[in-house]
């Protein structure tokens, strides 16, 4: 498999239960917020899948906060995978699209600091964050109050 076989494309609702399928364990271990079908229903366009041999392989969801801020959320690549480029890729299209919108800043809370950090981004105390309906998801995380993701921001 090359990352050239691997589309990049829209969800659509039809989706979500594959979407849900693919995040399971992440989400029992408490890397990624769940999410009902409603909740990712209503944020379907947030959405970017990546698309191979006709399953979803990966996916990521770009959230606007403000008219100058949004975070990356839920980035996922299914473990057979990994190591091919996708979550990059999957980052580089939510960057583009805050780009496409005008965006200044894009927020990430994440265990791959690395990843990140090689996009340019930077690691910034959590209580600096500069909205506070960014907190509203994490009382719903199984590590609240206790954060250990860290926090980093791009400037675009």
């Amino acid at each position: 498999m090359h990352n050239k076989d691997i589309a990049y494309i829209k969800p659509t609702v039809k989706d979500i239960e594959n979407m849900q399928n693919l995040v399971v364990a992440e989400v029992q271990n408490g890397n990624i917020l769940e999410r009902t079908a409603s909740e990712m229903a209503t944020t379907i366009r947030s959405y970017t899948v990546a698309y191979m041999q006709d399953k979803i392989v990966g996916f990521v969801a770009l959230h606007i906060h403000t008219t100058l801020l949004c975070e990356i959320r839920s980035l996922i690549v299914d473990s057979e995978f990994r190591n091919m480029g996708i979550g990059a890729k999957l980052i580089e299209h939510s960057i583009d699209e805050a780009k496409y919108y005008g965006l200044k800043r894009i927020l990430v809370l994440t265990y791959r600091q690395r990843l990140f950090e090689n996009f340019g981004f930077n690691v910034i105390a959590k209580e600096t964050i500069p909205d506070t309906k960014i907190w509203l998801d994490c009382i719903k995380c199984k590590h609240f109050p206790i954060c250990d993701e860290i926090a980093l921001t791009l400037d675009i």
